[in-house]
């Protein structure tokens, strides 16, 4: 069974800095292409960040510059990196590989 579970969201100030982990099991992170994507409320789910299996990486305008995407195939692991958070961050932050997806990761920008 393919799971993917989502850590280290959390309520932070702006300007702050967090880092998300997306963890699986049941699916060789390693061989796959992994993204980020978040929903803030009221609005529709939209794509942050993506990471081959080859280590390239892109990411959306809207965090381009304060994002970072890894990953540590090691631990089956994909990293989110955001800094510089603005309010406008404030969403719940999923990954997906292939069809499967997490349960998503709530980070709140707030003063």
């Amino acid at each position: 069974q393919v799971q993917l579970v989502e850590s280290g969201g959390g309520l932070v100030q702006p300007g702050g800095s967090l880092r998300l982990s997306c963890v699986a099991s049941g699916i060789d992170f390693s061989i796959n292409t992994v993204g980020w994507y978040r929903q803030a409320p009221g609005k529709e789910r939209e794509w942050v960040a993506t990471i081959t299996s080859s280590g390239n990486a892109n990411a959306a305008n809207s965090v381009k510059g304060r994002s970072t995407i890894s990953r540590d195939n090691a631990k089956n692991t994909v990293y989110l990196q955001l800094n510089s958070l603005k309010l406008e961050d404030t969403a719940v932050y999923y990954c997906k590989q292939g069809t499967y997806w997490g349960k998503g990761t709530l980070v709140t920008v707030s003063s």
